[in-house]
């Protein structure tokens, strides 16, 4: 069934069915009402969805974060949350989103990208914990959850402090 999946960006008709697979996905509406709230915000996103047969299956939100204190410009952008339908997972779909969703951050010109994930998970992609970057989270997290991808050489070199999400992460 999933040799046919194509990743896209997210189209307006997609709105329920992306809701629909992050509950799904996650056994709550937590992570679905927090992509809800933050496409409502304004705010300037990545957000794919990969569909199987035409029935969406996956998708995964970038948004922007900010290092305080950094005035350089410096454009990094947060991954999560990803959703993959249950019964679909361990399949690639979900390294499929990622991989897209890295280009596409590239593609965009953002410098780096942070996620907080399982550290058996993301450094397949390139991610390493970014306390080897002097970057942390706002939140409370085990160092090693908390990774970050370097997309430009360099972009990152003395670079040091807090990475802040959208205030709508702090409700979940």
């Amino acid at each position: 069934m999933d040799n046919n999946r194509t990743i896209r960006k997210e189209q307006p008709g997609d709105i329920d069915e992306i809701w629909a697979v992050n509950t799904e996905a996650f056994g709550s509406e937590a992570e679905a009402n927090l992509v809800n709230t933050l496409r409502k915000t304004g705010i300037p996103y990545i957000s794919l969805v990969c569909e199987i047969k035409r029935i969406l299956v996956g998708h995964i939100l970038f948004t922007p974060v900010e290092l305080i204190g950094d005035t350089s410009g410096l454009r990094i952008t947060g991954l999560g949350p990803m959703a993959v339908i249950p019964e679909l997972q361990n399949r690639g779909i979900g390294s499929s989103l990622v991989r897209a969703g890295v280009q596409q951050s590239k593609a965009e010109s953002c410098d780096a990208i942070v996620v907080l994930g399982h550290p058996g998970y993301y450094p397949r992609f390139g991610f390493a914990p970014s306390m080897k970057s002097n970057i942390s989270s706002e939140y409370d997290f085990p160092d090693e959850v908390f990774m970050i991808l370097e997309l430009n050489n360099g972009s990152l070199r003395g670079k040091r402090g807090i990475i802040r999400y959208h205030d709508a992460f702090g409700k979940l």
